[in-house]
């Protein structure tokens, strides 16, 4: 038993890792398809490309659906708009209209949001040192984001800071707050259903959207630029939803059961890493000098948000067992 839960910890963190990298590789398929597809469109097939793989998974576990509670439904109506929505075409706006390596490194900033989000939320301890890591996080972010820092006195423009890096941060805004929703959904639906039934809701809202901006018609879910390459289209849509959707989604939660908390989150940077491999290595998407600093001050300042924010919910969870015992006693 005890050999079997030492194998779990060894390979859970690195199932995590793989999750996270397969997650890392979606600009490969996605910055082509922007040239075929308009954003929403690629964010609706992608929703219902990964809702046909989904299926096996969600209808066995349609019978715990009346057992939902309200809360959490909200929970999830929100999960699944802002993030598995709204969100993912911020993303794909954000790699249309910034520098792509630019654009995955910002996206970093999330864990600040997130841990903001569930301070305000759930009521979560902040520690003590959470706002000077979280400022430096900023600022760090701030300075991967223009080209030029000397000229942000003069004006943004001047100083590099364009529409892709506005649609970044709105992306991790949204995804920041839709994974402070996604606990809540957690906490009151199974994991297998919860994951699935975002996807649904995910894919109803890019549906109203669709409709709202008049696109949900032939001519605009398949455009003349898809129509002359359509393996292309295919394949990259496919790639999209398999190899950086369902898949990951599938290898990273198993790993996320295998694995602490504490170790998951530096794990999950991997993400990061692949991104950035693909952004520079195959669409030339390079970082000036100050930028690849600002970087790695960003990524290290997230690193320890995370940290001190976990030694915070450890010391809970310890005062919260001598609490208990001492009630028993």
């Amino acid at each position: 038993m005890q050999n079997g839960t030492a194998r779990s910890a060894n390979y859970g963190p690195w199932l995590v890792g793989l999750g996270a990298a397969l997650w890392g590789t979606e600009s490969a398929w996605r910055i082509p398809l922007n040239e075929l597809f308009d954003a929403k469109v690629i964010v609706f097939w992608e929703h219902v490309l990964i809702l046909i793989m989904f299926l096996p998974i969600l209808i066995p576990r349609l019978h715990e659906i009346p057992k939902v509670h309200a809360r959490t439904w909200g929970y999830l109506l929100f999960s699944g708009f802002a993030g598995s929505a709204v969100g993912t075409i911020f993303f794909t706006l954000a790699l249309k209209y910034g520098n792509p390596t630019v654009v995955n490194v910002v996206l970093n900033i999330q864990p600040v949001i997130s841990t903001v989000g569930a301070f305000l939320l759930f009521g979560d301890r902040l520690a003590h040192r959470f706002f000077f890591y979280a400022a430096i996080a900023i600022l760090a972010g701030i300075f991967v984001s223009v080209t030029h820092p000397t000229m942000i006195g003069v004006s943004f423009e001047r100083a590099g800071l364009n529409l892709g890096s506005g649609y970044a941060l709105i992306c991790a805004l949204f995804w920041g707050l839709s994974t402070v929703a996604g606990r809540g959904v957690m906490i009151g639906m199974s994991l297998r259903l919860a994951s699935s039934m975002r996807i649904v809701i995910g894919l109803a809202c890019m549906t109203l959207i669709l409709l709202a901006y008049g696109k949900l018609r032939g001519a605009a879910l398949w455009p003349t630029a898809a129509q002359a390459h359509p393996v292309k289209a295919i394949v990259l849509l496919l790639f999209l939803a398999s190899i950086s959707g369902g898949i990951p989604l599938l290898i990273y939660f198993q790993g996320l059961h295998l694995t602490r908390a504490s170790t998951a989150g530096y794990f999950e940077m991997m993400q990061t890493l692949a991104a950035v491999c693909i952004t520079w290595g195959i669409f030339h998407a390079t970082l000036h000098l100050h930028q690849v600093i600002a970087a790695c001050v960003l990524i290290a300042a997230v690193a320890m948000v995370h940290h001190v924010q976990q030694r915070v919910e450890h010391a809970g969870q310890l005062a919260n067992q001598a609490a208990t015992r001492t009630e028993t006693s």
